[in-house]
């Protein structure tokens, strides 16, 4: 795993070498084992690498004979001997072992179409000097980032926002549009970042830069193709088989391996598949207050399966030392208070190993969460549009907080306006109390019409495969993935997820939905297949999530510190405080549980006194106190 920069000035300006220099050091936590740059008079190119496969042999930036195509490359190509076996027959010749030599000859033979060939998680760039041509692909569910900016001076990519940042050819503009849709969606969904002048390439697609224009292009569409004919006996059979060869496949390293354990399915089913091959160490975090620590449970799962057992407990004051480094780490506010418990689990997993299995993409490719029973405890109300309408009348009609008035509301609504992903924070009604007087709110699409394109591609599936086909663009790649990258790399560790491939997600997508969710169950198909490889309570237990005990902290421990934050971060021009306030005190007394909505707008604080109010224009450095290497 690494981190890359990458620049393509107009104009055939040159690069300065030692702002590629500056762009690419800043990453040093994504490769802190070897670093390499490359220029060509307007194309510059950096790299920062964490050394896994191929020790010896691998560095980067790498080039071909003869110079003329060279790249740099942050991931895993899990097909790669298969797609070198091919390339062998039409005469390419290697001088190393790496699946980064494999890109750089595929790349030769294919050209721009090389991202289709791929198995695996990669974000990479490529410099093709004969072609005068700048390509950067993501791979197809967002593993990866990439992000890119488009400037006066020409263009940039880079793992990470900082290494952009860092150029100092980058305003740092809060992007309105993106912190209202972080209100709803507790981070920016892609291709939006926070940042007004940065992108993010959309997974799935690949970018080319040539004579000073820039194209983006999608090459990889998610379809489900549920097979009703086959039984679920055969697909239980074909699931295990799918994810045993995907399992196999992500164990390619030179480097030792783990994997994190938690105490739900997703996690041990990985552990058991991946122990049945090699002995395994595995990881677990829990915090130190109950009802907020699933240890116990991990500990029982490593004891069954045999493996070398690790653990951490995260106490409240531990929690708030590391957030400044974290929220560095994430590039833009994510607030998803279980990233803090992924990256305590990395810095423990990085003392024992280089590479860590985990169980991301379980929950959206196989209907996994809870949220996905709603269409059928709602189904009642489908039978008629009248129903729908009293349901809505008589919720209207019931106080706030009355049991059961966001059941008759959610079911008076169509899908697409009352499931937005996994987090819903805000609802768009309420962020006019969050949002200060004087912001521009013109143009900026209501939450629904931002996922209406989404839910236009998904309108011929039912409706959790459209929450699925929802989370799987938005949830997954924005949160899930996001927080997964970021929080092992900020440790020097590579995380790997065998869940999100291509060939399980095309299993995946076969199966009906009635096996992946009922109105009892989530993951059916997934349990029946890792029956014999979990333990028997692991079966059947409900998804947990990865629950963290902010809703305590923010009224004791943490509330002095969040009323300060409130008071002294310089938002006024974007944030209500008063009405921050309010729900602060509100939390304290007990009258309501605003955790959620507390945390979204305390990260997004944060984050803004570090990114924006702190930053020096053209430097760094003043981020850099929040961090240790």
């Amino acid at each position: 795993m690494c981190g890359f920069v990458g620049l393509y000035n107009k104009n055939q300006v040159p690069v300065n070498e030692e702002v590629l220099q500056k762009m690419t050091d800043i990453v040093y936590h994504r490769g802190p084992d070897d670093e390499g740059t490359f220029t060509d008079g307007y194309v510059g190119l950096g790299f920062r690498r964490l050394s896994i496969l191929d020790i010896e042999h691998g560095a980067q930036p790498l080039a071909n004979e003869s110079q003329d195509v060279c790249l740099v490359f942050n991931g895993e190509i899990y097909n790669y001997l298969e797609l070198k076996e091919w390339l062998l027959t039409k005469g390419h010749i290697f001088h190393t072992r790496s699946d980064t030599e494999v890109l750089l000859r595929l790349y030769e033979e294919v050209g721009i179409e090389c991202a289709t060939y791929l198995r695996g998680m990669f974000g990479f760039a490529i410099w093709d000097k004969k072609n005068q041509l700048f390509f950067a692909a993501r791979d197809p569910f967002g593993i990866k980032p990439v992000y890119y900016s488009t400037t006066p001076y020409g263009f940039m990519v880079a793992s990470e926002i900082k290494s952009l940042l860092a150029s100092g050819k980058v305003d740092r503009e809060v992007d309105e549009h993106s912190l209202y849709h972080y209100l709803t969606f507790q981070y920016v969904p892609e291709p939006a970042t926070m940042f007004q002048s940065i992108n993010k390439l959309k997974a799935g697609h690949y970018m080319v830069i040539q004579n000073d224009t820039l194209f983006i292009k999608s090459y990889y569409d998610v379809k489900f193709n549920p097979n009703e004919n086959r039984s679920f006996s055969d697909l239980a059979e074909e699931a295990r088989s799918v994810l045993n060869d995907s399992v196999k496949l992500h164990r390619d390293s030179d480097a030792a391996r783990g994997a994190f354990l938690s105490s739900g399915i997703d996690s041990s089913s990985l552990v058991g598949m991946l122990h049945r091959l090699e002995p395994t160490k595995t990881f677990s975090v829990g915090f130190d207050m109950q009802g907020y620590s699933e240890l116990e449970a991990a500990r029982k799962i490593a004891d069954y399966l045999g493996t070398e057992h690790h653990e951490i407990k995260v106490t409240a004051q531990e929690y708030m030392d590391v957030l400044p480094s974290l929220i560095w780490h994430m590039d833009e506010p994510v607030a998803d208070p279980s990233a803090v418990g992924l990256y305590f689990v990395s810095k423990l997993a990085s003392q024992h190993v280089k590479v860590v299995f985990s169980g991301e993409g379980a929950d959206e490719f196989f209907g996994g969460y809870n949220i996905y029973h709603e269409p059928h405890s709602l189904r009642m109300f489908q039978a008629s549009p009248m129903i729908q309408k009293m349901a809505g009348v008589m919720a209207n009609l019931m106080p706030t907080g009355m049991k059961g008035k966001s059941f008759l509301e959610r079911g008076s609504m169509p899908l697409d306006r009352r499931f937005f992903g996994n987090a819903k924070i805000f609802m768009d009604s309420e962020k006019k109390n969050v949002l200060s007087e004087g912001w521009n709110k013109d143009g900026i699409l209501p939450t629904h019409e931002l996922l209406a394109p989404l839910y236009q591609q998904a309108k011929h599936y039912d409706d959790v495969t459209k929450m699925q086909y929802i989370d799987i663009h938005t949830w997954l790649c924005g949160n899930i993935l996001m927080k997964a990258d970021k929080m092992s790399m900020a440790n020097s560790l590579e995380l790997r997820v065998p869940f999100v491939d291509i060939e399980v997600f095309k299993f995946a997508a076969s199966i009906p939905s009635k096996y992946r969710v009922t109105p009892d169950a989530t993951k059916v198909l997934l349990r029946e297949a890792m029956r014999d490889i979990v333990p028997p309570d692991v079966q059947s237990r409900k998804k947990l999530g990865f629950p963290v005990p902010t809703r305590v902290w923010l009224k004791k421990e943490w509330y002095t510190w969040a009323k300060e934050l409130i008071n002294s971060a310089n938002v006024d021009r974007w944030i209500n405080k008063t009405y921050v306030l309010h729900l602060l005190e509100m939390h304290k007394e007990g009258k309501a549980d605003t955790s959620r909505k507390l945390w979204t707008i305390l990260v997004f604080m944060m984050w803004h006194q570090m990114y924006i109010e702190d930053a020096c224009v053209g430097s760094l450095s003043p981020l850099k106190k929040a961090v240790s290497h």
